[in-house]
């Protein structure tokens, strides 16, 4: 094995897939949970409560609060935030977007997934910037395949991203997902020559989560909080993930919602 090759876990048991695809299911659920609270008036804060006792209630575990100091149980962006906002007291009003990004520990494993609503009437911009964002995760999804490279992941949503006038954020990535929050491969959602090196094997786990911008692809981070994520030139950014499993026949999307809009959907 190459010095510089990752040690990428692989998970090909019945036992573990079932794990994985459990975690994967209970996130799902929160997801719909929350799906008719993100509307105007609601408080990041109040979704954040809400996620908080319904993962509790079901005998799971909020992987976001206390994951190096993080204080909430998720991640709610609004509007120029690209991630890691912190929920607030700040009501959703008409035309904004948010990101709702949730992660969720179920029995040692764990599913991660987000969405970007629009709240009320937006503005045509910001509604062809969440489609756009929408279509390039499964521009990704689509561009994985068993032995393939992660590379081709981002140089899908890339060409999909640039042809449709957007920038794709280089400085935060999706990642290996498990019995670990974070673990190799890392997803960059742009093509770079070390994830040429990062091999699809059945059995890898991870997110594609692209983060697009309106503007300039350049974030920075609020240094009041240590952990609001925006855009250098305050425009608008919107992201979707999901948490895939590699497997012999391609990729299977292990976050899928029951009430939420499918691939090749139009959003509302």
């Amino acid at each position: 094995m190459s010095p510089l090759r990752k040690k990428i876990p692989l998970y090909t048991s019945p036992e573990q897939i079932e794990s994985l695809r459990a975690a994967s299911r209970f996130n799902a659920q929160l997801m719909d949970f929350l799906r008719p609270h993100v509307q105007a008036g609601t408080t990041t804060e109040g979704l954040d409560r809400l996620a908080h006792e319904y993962t509790l209630d079901h005998g799971h575990t909020p992987a976001c609060l206390g994951y190096h100091g993080y204080p909430k149980t998720i991640c709610t962006s609004v509007n120029e935030v690209v991630c890691h906002g912190i929920p607030n007291e700040r009501p959703l009003t008409d035309g904004d977007i948010v990101n709702v990004d949730i992660t969720t520990i179920v029995d040692g494993w764990y599913g991660d997934q987000s969405e970007t609503f629009m709240i009320g009437e937006v503005s045509q911009a910001a509604r062809e910037l969440v489609q756009t964002t929408y279509d390039a995760l499964f521009v990704g999804i689509r561009a994985c395949k068993p032995g393939g490279t992660v590379r081709q992941i981002g140089h899908a949503i890339q060409t999909f991203a640039t042809e449709a006038g957007y920038s794709v954020v280089r400085e935060y990535q999706g990642h290996g997902i498990g019995q670990e929050f974070h673990q190799d491969p890392g997803i960059p959602h742009f093509p770079n020559f070390a994830s040429s090196r990062d091999i699809l094997s059945p059995g890898t786990c991870f997110t594609v989560e692209p983060m697009l911008n309106i503007g300039g692809w350049k974030t920075r981070l609020d240094k009041s909080d240590g952990w609001t994520v925006r855009t250098m030139d305050k425009s608008l950014s919107a992201q979707f993930e999901h948490t895939l499993l590699m497997m012999e026949s391609g990729p299977e999307i292990l976050t899928l919602t029951k009430d939420g809009p499918g691939e090749g959907d139009t959003l509302a």
